[in-house]
Parts: C-alpha cells; sequence; structure tokens
C-alpha cells in the first residue's frame, strides 16, 4: 500500500471520495427496505453510480501513487457510468409521479453516455477539441431541457406531494449547479492549455462527492417521505 504524504490534498481528496461513496453505497442499498416498490428503482441506481465512483475513486488514486498524475480516461471512465445511471434514476424518479415515455428513457440513456464520450474524445485530442466540448455542451443542455422543460418536469410538477417536488428541485439543481464543473473543466483543459498537475483533480473529487452522494441522499430522502405519505394515505 503506497504512503501518501500529509500535504497530498489529491491523494487525501481521492480518499474522502472513497469512503464517502463507500458509506452511501452501503446507505442506499439498505435504504431500498424503506421506501415501497417503485421509489426502490431510483435509489438502487443511485447506490449503483455510488458504487462505481467508489472503484474509479480506487483506481485513480493508485494512478496518482504510481505516477503523480492522473490521465483523464481515469476521471471519464467513472463519469461515464455514473451519470448516465443518474440521468435515469431521475427518469424513474420523474415516472413514480406519472407515465414517461419508452422513447425518452432511451434518448436520455444515448445522449448522457455520449455528453461524456465526446468530451473524453476531445480531452484526449481524438477528436477536435472545439467540436467535442460544443457538442458535449449541447447534450448537457439536451439534458437539462428535458428535466426543467419537459414531460418529466410537467408530471413532478402537478404531483401532490411537496417533498416529491422539493426532492425534485434539488437534484435537479444538482445536475444543473454540479455538474457545470465538467464542461468547464473540459474547457480549461482544452482551450486554457492546462495541464492538470493535482489540483483540478481535486476540484473534481470534491465535486463528484457532492453530485454523486448529496444526489443519492436526496434521492433516498424523497422516496423515504413520498412512501410514509402513500402509506398514511
Amino acid at each position: 500500500m503506497p504512503l501518501f504524504a500529509t500535504t497530498d490534498l489529491t491523494a487525501a481528496s481521492y480518499s474522502v471520495d472513497l469512503f464517502a461513496l463507500a458509506a452511501t453505497s452501503v446507505l442506499l442499498v439498505a435504504g431500498t427496505g424503506w421506501v415501497r416498490r417503485g421509489w426502490k428503482i431510483p435509489v438502487m441506481l443511485c447506490a449503483l453510480a455510488a458504487l462505481v465512483g467508489v472503484g474509479a475513486a480506487y483506481d485513480g488514486r493508485a494512478a496518482w501513487a504510481a505516477a503523480g498524475k492522473v490521465p483523464i480516461v481515469y476521471h471519464y471512465v467513472g463519469w461515464m457510468v455514473t451519470m448516465p445511471l443518474q440521468v435515469l434514476a431521475l427518469y424513474f424518479f420523474a415516472r413514480e409521479t406519472g407515465r414517461q415515455s419508452g422513447g425518452l428513457f432511451w434518448r436520455l440513456t444515448v445522449v448522457s453516455v455520449l455528453m461524456v464520450f465526446v468530451r473524453y474524445l476531445g480531452e484526449a485530442q481524438l477528436m477536435h477539441a472545439t467540436l467535442a466540448f460544443l457538442i458535449g455542451l449541447v447534450f448537457w443542455l439536451y439534458i437539462l431541457g428535458e428535466l426543467f422543460f419537459g414531460t418529466m418536469d410537467e408530471t413532478v410538477t402537478q404531483s401532490p406531494s411537496a417533498h416529491v417536488r422539493r426532492g425534485y428541485f434539488w437534484i435537479r439543481l444538482i445536475v444543473t449547479v454540479g455538474w457545470a464543473i465538467y464542461p468547464l473543466g473540459n474547457f480549461i483543459t482544452a482551450f486554457g492549455g492546462y495541464e492538470d498537475t493535482g489540483a483540478l483533480t481535486v476540484a473534481y473529487n470534491l465535486t463528484d462527492i457532492v453530485n454523486r452522494m448529496a444526489f443519492a441522499v436526496a434521492m433516498l430522502a424523497t422516496a423515504m417521505l413520498a412512501s410514509e405519505e402513500t402509506v398514511r394515505a
């Protein structure tokens, strides 16, 4: 096992990310027993996203220990899985409040995967950086459009449950504000010529904690409160 210096913030951020997401995974798996049937799917999807984040943090920390830097592929492999899982968790969240089309499910799946993959191609210089950035940005804006102006927003807004409406607001805010770090980091590295020596990785890791853990906990809390409302009714 590698030994890290006390002042190694990059390694520390990976460890915090790893332990926080591991604890979140356990909490969410247990939480599937605290919610009614319809809410189990979005909660479990969040648990899977957190679990994948654990593996990504472990691999990234190992790469940092071995080379003193983290190749971008270590970031994107985790995002390629976790971000689509979280988008689909929101789809099933909205589906619990009203009917959602199968076409929307597949559009969100494909767009969320391509959003990450295209950014990776740009940063890996396998695609023109400007084109990759713009396409990735368009895909992210499409997802936000569905969350704010599509049938998902419409059905949640009409939900009689204040807990569901409030939970959707906070989770959607994380996707809007928290996820902004990814195109911003892409822009800095692709156009600013910035070479990550650890600072950007620290920012990514700390933001990932919010984007994965807070997202998941908000999902679980909403599911539990909505389930309690149903039981009382």
